[in-house]
């Protein structure tokens, strides 16, 4: 079954919070320019999900940061103690003349699992959670319908959890969250999650990456 292609891709040993720095300042929600629209979606550790969704064709713009809380301008740090509702997520800018929100559904939903409850690999947590923050009814409309499909199919050998909610409010992560791949590439959790994550990713996707 094609679904079946594209489960677990960012399985792992390794936990994204096990690197710390100091905190920034964070900003809210990013506009789209004239044309783009905005999605946002969690799958884990927001590196792992900004890396895969910035390689995406469409994609203008992948930000990391925190979402679906009731902390206002929240730190990493409060954000990992699991306590202030928010999961990593990531703000997707992207050009619906290029790329659909259905075809952001499936990538989505092929780079991660999103039968495990509050965790992926190694982080656990609700600040791991899957889910869907949808900005209008009609990717509220397309999410539920996609992930009826999927369990409908039994498309994974466990049921689906992904929540899926509405949008409120997105704070960007601290700065040196941003392009985290791009910019550290070499660092261990890079090599050993990211990268096979992403060389996994591109054999299915290979027609949609950059």
């Amino acid at each position: 079954m094609f679904y079946k292609s594209l489960i677990i891709l960012c399985c792992s040993l390794w936990a994204c919070g096990n690197v710390t720095q100091s905190a920034t300042t964070m900003s809210t929600d990013q506009m789209p320019a004239a044309g783009a629209d905005t999605a946002t979606f969690g799958t884990g550790c927001f590196w792992c999900t900004e890396a895969v969704f910035q390689s995406l064709k469409g994609v203008e713009k992948a930000v990391s940061g925190y979402s679906g809380g009731t902390v206002s301008n929240p730190t990493y740090e409060q954000v990992c103690t699991g306590n202030t509702g928010h999961a990593e997520c990531i703000q997707v800018i992207y050009d619906p003349k290029i790329i659909s929100y259905k075809e952001l559904l499936e990538a989505f939903w092929a780079s991660h699992d999103p039968t495990t409850l509050n965790r992926q690999g190694a982080d656990v947590g609700t600040q791991y959670r899957s889910v869907i923050f949808y900005h209008n009814a009609e990717q509220e409309k397309e999410a539920e319908a996609y992930k009826q499909k999927l369990n409908s199919e039994k498309a994974f050998e466990n049921p689906v959890v992904t929540e899926i909610t509405p949008f409120k409010v997105f704070y960007k992560a601290e700065n040196y969250h941003q392009d985290y791949y791009r910019l550290n590439g070499h660092a261990p959790y890079c090599q050993f999650v990211i990268k096979p994550k992403l060389d996994k990713f591109r054999k299915v996707f290979h027609d949609k990456m950059k």
